[in-house]
């Protein structure tokens, strides 16, 4: 078994309106120490072995729904989970 932790978030050319809110909320707050906030996304995913290479499997998955390229860049890290 694996567990996937997979970050997604928007392409640094990309404007996040709602990061710009958040940053904005925190200095109302008297948090201006805070400089920029970008907001994403953070999934965990639980992989049974297969015959299939979970690298690929991951990066497939990531391409074709969980992260929208366009606008989106990824990365993930592996972990190999022993069951007893």
């Amino acid at each position: 078994m694996y567990k996937v932790k997979v970050f997604i978030t928007l392409r640094e050319s990309v404007l996040d309106p709602q990061g710009t809110a958040v940053q904005q909320s925190l200095h109302s707050m008297t948090y201006n120490e805070v400089k920029d906030v970008r907001i994403g996304k953070y999934l965990e995913l639980a992989i049974e072995k297969s015959d299939r290479d979970v690298d690929q499997l991951v990066k497939e998955m990531c391409e074709r729904l969980l992260a929208n390229t366009v606008i989106e860049d990824y990365r993930y890290e592996i972990e190999e989970v022993i069951t007893q």
